[in-house]
């Protein structure tokens, strides 16, 4: 389950609760990679942190989908 999402210049890290990290590459995600720094700031967990959600790019990401 996710607990925190941050962005470095080419990639999205997700924090989980069992203290791993997954970090993805952005170009995965083309809308959050279009987007801005204050659009990719506001994300909010789904399903107690099974995905992440960002209200103003319509974009949901599962950490399953990470993982896989």
């Amino acid at each position: 389950m996710a607990i925190d999402v941050r962005f470095s210049k080419e990639k999205i890290c997700v924090g989980l609760k069992d203290g791993r990290e997954i970090s993805v590459p952005l170009g995965w995600f083309p809308r959050l990679k279009e987007a801005s720094p204050k659009q990719r700031r506001n994300w909010r967990l789904i399903g107690k942190g099974i995905g992440i959600h960002w209200p103003d790019l319509d974009e949901d990401i599962s950490v399953s989908a990470l993982l896989r």
